[in-house]
């Protein structure tokens, strides 16, 4: 090493290296500026282009953040069309089950018919359960409008103005959003 290089300007030469020769400033300062203004404004120049990589590394989280949540709302969501058509078959099989007359219930050759069919019903319950749907409680309980479509008013002096009396259709929840609201009628106070 000569006694005249400076072992800094040796490690600058080695990071230059590489860069086109186009690209190197010579270091000569412009005319009418000195040398500190030059390093000052190279100085400037580098702390724009480490805030600029700071900047570009946070919106690279972000975006990594985003698509992360968008993976996971699609695994836990994905579901949710298929989970609203089948809604109307468990609609159809409560109903089925709801109007057979007492007195078939009894009858020898029908039991073991309709317990086949409340076993079917258990199961679709439990499959529900294991994909994350439940029902949403609705009875008794005043009207939410996140949850709960009021279908009519009933006029009543047995309950609260605006509490449900009524469940036309059971509404159902998929994990924390909603799959259908449950279509009730609300309490009013009688004329």
């Amino acid at each position: 090493m000569n006694q005249n290089e400076n072992p800094r300007d040796e490690a600058v030469e080695k990071e230059l290296a590489g860069v086109p020769e186009e690209l190197l400033d010579k270091g000569e300062p412009e005319a009418g500026q000195s040398v500190e203004d030059a390093l000052s404004a190279l100085r400037s120049d580098l702390e724009a282009a480490q805030q600029d990589v700071l900047y570009a590394r946070a919106e690279v989280q972000n975006v990594r953040r985003r698509m992360e949540k968008d993976i996971q709302d699609a695994r836990t969501y994905a579901a949710t069309g298929f989970a609203r058509d089948i809604l109307s078959v468990a609609d159809n099989l409560a109903r089925a089950l709801d109007h057979v007359p007492a007195e078939l219930r009894e009858d020898d050759k029908l039991k073991s018919f309709l317990a086949g069919i409340e076993a079917t019903q258990r199961e679709l319950e439990k499959v529900f359960g294991l994909h994350g749907i439940t029902r949403i409680a609705a009875m008794g309980l005043p009207l939410d409008p996140n949850q709960h479509q009021a279908m009519l008013e009933i006029p009543t002096n047995d309950a609260e103005p605006g509490t449900i009396v009524q469940e036309m259709q059971a509404g159902y929840m998929i994990k924390d959003r909603l799959l259908r609201p449950a279509m009730v009628g609300v309490a009013k106070k009688p004329d």
